[in-house]
C-alpha cells in the first residue's frame, strides 16, 4: 500500500510561470496540481494512462473516507475494502521503459 504523508519539497520558478501556475490552479490548490505533474513525469507514463490512474486513486480515496462504506460489511470486509480491491485492479501498469 503506498503511503499517505507527503514530504515538502520546495521548486523555485520564474515569476511567468508562477503567475501562470496560479491562474491555472483556480479553485484547487497549486501544489496539488504541481505534485500530480511530477508524479506523472517521475512515473514515467503518458498522460492519459496518468490521469486515469490519478482518478481511480481519487475514487479509492473518496470510499476510504466514506463512513457508510465502512459500516456494512460482507462476510467481516467492509464494502470500502471490497471496493477499494476491486477498484485497485483497474490501475493501468506503466509500461516498461527501453534502455
Amino acid at each position: 500500500m503506498e503511503t499517505k504523508k507527503l514530504i515538502p519539497y520546495s521548486v523555485h520558478l520564474r515569476e511567468d510561470i508562477y503567475k501562470k501556475l496560479k491562474s491555472a490552479a483556480g479553485e484547487r490548490k497549486a501544489s496539488s496540481l504541481v505534485r500530480d505533474a511530477i508524479t506523472m513525469i517521475i512515473e514515467g507514463d503518458d498522460e492519459f494512462n496518468s490521469g486515469y490512474n490519478k482518478a481511480i486513486k481519487d475514487c479509492i480515496s473518496i470510499i476510504r473516507k466514506n463512513q457508510e462504506a465502512n459500516l456494512v460489511a460482507v462476510d467481516g470486509d467492509s464494502i470500502a475494502e471490497i471496493l477499494v480491491e476491486k477498484i485497485s485492479t483497474l490501475a493501468i501498469k506503466p509500461k516498461a521503459k527501453r534502455s
